[in-house]
């Protein structure tokens, strides 16, 4: 089966290497581009770092002490921090609420914590921290860059049928995902392969043009991947 991924690159190559182990094809479509903000890195001083995506880590290491605690969104994020030799990573189970719930069952406030994210970042999980009485400073190292359009390969496998089935990682990007087609005159193509999502949240933009989608059992890829499976 062919199968539309439609994370940033770097990402979607690693996707298009466990789909092939499954036997699938993928079909790498970007909606975002990944860049460093050069945003500088000196907010003050924390207790620990809350860090939600891997696209954090380039920067975080150049600059961040090794030895200061660090919860990470999901195991696949801590196994980038550790392997830039962050001594004392934690993992959550791959989403904000997650996150959110680990450092507070971990840390008592009132603590300082330096959540290293990206432009376009959600309110979770600093929101839900704040209100717990902790101190979130933030520092935006990178933003996913919106594409300008759908690769040319991508708008003719949708035109032609070929598509099995899309995934679709975040909100935004699914909202891309969704502009980029209607702008192709995809609307209806889009529509006749299921879209498989990391979350209801996810889905929602999806959902609200029409596609029919699937959401997976818990945020992770693996779980995204036992759906690709069971479309086989």
């Amino acid at each position: 089966m062919r199968v539309l991924v439609t994370r940033a690159k770097d990402d979607a190559e690693r996707t298009a290497q466990k789909l092939a182990a499954l036997g699938h094809e993928a079909l790498i479509a970007p909606v975002l581009r990944i860049l460093p903000t050069g945003d500088p890195a000196s907010v003050g001083l924390y207790d620990a770092v809350i860090v939600t995506s891997a696209h954090a880590v380039e920067a975080l290491s150049s600059s961040a002490d090794k030895s200061v605690p660090v919860f990470a969104v999901g195991e696949r994020t801590a196994e980038v921090l550790r392997a830039e030799g962050f001594a004392s990573v934690i993992a959550a189970e791959g989403d904000a609420t997650s996150l959110s719930r680990l450092i507070r069952e971990t840390l008592q406030s009132p603590r300082t914590l330096l959540h290293v994210t990206g432009r376009h970042h959600k309110e979770e999980p600093a929101s839900s921290l704040r209100t717990a009485g902790f101190k979130v400073l933030t520092w935006e190292a990178y933003e996913a860059q919106a594409i300008e359009s759908l690769p040319d390969q991508a708008e003719e496998a949708f035109q032609t049928g070929e598509i099995g089935a899309v995934l679709h990682y975040s909100r935004r990007s699914a909202d891309l995902f969704v502009r980029l087609a209607e702008r192709a005159g995809l609307h209806t193509a889009i529509r006749e392969c299921p879209h498989l999502c990391l979350s209801a949240d996810v889905a929602a933009p999806l959902r609200a043009a029409g596609a029919a989608t699937r959401v997976a059992d818990q945020p992770s890829e693996d779980a995204l991947l036992r759906l690709v499976m069971s479309l086989s």
